[in-house]
């Protein structure tokens, strides 16, 4: 339910430093139950949903991309593959058409693997983060000897956006 979402601690400071930096925010996601949050709530983007308690840090998010469809558990015509769905590329093209995307100072930040191959596909740096799924995945990689899908690893994002800020 959209009132039961809370931001991780640190969160909105982090998208502020990366904003203040100049960085665009783009929120790519493959949550298809925003579909029925937004029906319900009779409009086009999740941003009303959870971007108050952003603002009032003093950062803005910039656009908001979902992927509605699910191979298995979608309803309808929403039950089925798509491009859209990460690892796809399809959230990260629509964003190319709405922002001129340089791909060789960007970033996708994600707390599951397939979130970071998504960004790889896409040809973009992209971060492991350990919150959620990201630390045990992270464990799994370095313990199998894998090439990870992701460029870097971070405990969280206020760790991701320091190391982004340093790069730049």
């Amino acid at each position: 339910k959209p009132e039961d979402m809370k931001l991780l601690p640190g969160v909105p400071q982090a998208l502020k430093k990366l904003k203040d930096a100049g960085y665009k925010l783009i929120v790519v996601t493959n949550q298809a139950e925003w579909q029925e949050v937004l029906y319900r709530r009779r409009c086009k983007n999740p941003s009303p949903v959870y971007e108050p308690a952003v603002r009032k840090e003093g950062a803005e998010i910039d656009a908001f991309y979902y992927c509605p469809h699910h191979p298995v558990h979608g309803i309808g015509a929403y039950k089925k593959v798509c491009n859209c769905r990460k690892p796809g590329t399809g959230m990260f093209e629509m964003a190319e058409k709405d922002f001129p995307v340089d791909r060789a100072a960007s970033y996708m930040i994600g707390d599951k693997l397939l979130d970071t191959e998504a960004g790889q596909k896409f040809g973009v740096t992209s971060i492991l983060v350990g919150t959620g799924y990201g630390a045990e995945l992270h464990k799994e990689q370095q313990e199998n000897g894998e090439k990870p899908p992701y460029v870097h690893y971070a405990a969280d994002l206020e760790q991701a956006a320091q190391w982004i800020l340093e790069r730049k």
